[in-house]
């Protein structure tokens, strides 16, 4: 009987492990990968200093101190950014300060792209060779980050803030800090 139940089992054991696996992988293809939640969340702004785009000078980490924030990484190359501009616009009439960081960008691309669509930005930072958003942890783009007045990281959103989900939720952080 014993033997049996072995037997069994062993016989079994590879459509058993095959089942788990597809189990898994269904549920890995379910989950939303714009979720991930950034490690830089309530941490300091990494440290940078880039270009400006559209002026001399530079913006560095330290720009941040003192007023509540968006950093918003978007290219001209970026179709999901074209859609969002509007939303940026919008936040900007509010009394939002947002900051633009062209990233992976050709600069007269980027100087067209902002002069046809219209510039709402309070200043552009220019991450030409993408080092700055790899220490931001930016994978894609548009990609949006709140600030705090102390230069901390308080809200991140992958992905263009046309979905009204993903703007309340960056406007209800913005709320907390402007408390």
């Amino acid at each position: 009987m014993e033997n049996e139940q072995s037997s069994l089992l062993k016989r079994f054991m590879p459509l058993i492990i095959f089942a788990a696996l597809v189990t898994l992988l269904a549920i890995g293809l379910t989950l939303n990968p714009r979720l991930v939640p950034s490690p830089l969340i309530n941490k300091p702004a990494p440290e940078f200093e880039l270009p400006l785009l559209l002026e001399q000078g530079s913006f560095s980490d330290k720009d941040f101190l003192g007023e509540v924030t968006l950093l918003n990484v978007f290219a001209s190359w970026c179709i999901s950014c074209r859609q969002e501009h509007e939303v940026i616009k919008y936040l900007v009439r509010k009394g939002v300060r947002v900051v633009g960081l062209n990233y992976k960008d050709e600069p007269e691309d980027a100087k067209k792209w902002l002069a046809a669509l219209g510039n709402p930005y309070y200043k552009v930072a220019a991450d030409y060779d993408g080092l700055a958003g790899i220490d931001w942890g930016v994978y894609a783009t548009p990609e949006t980050f709140l600030i705090d007045k102390d230069g901390i990281i308080r809200h991140k959103v992958i992905g263009p803030l046309t979905d009204k989900e993903k703007l309340d939720g960056l406007m209800a952080a913005m709320a907390l800090l402007n408390k």
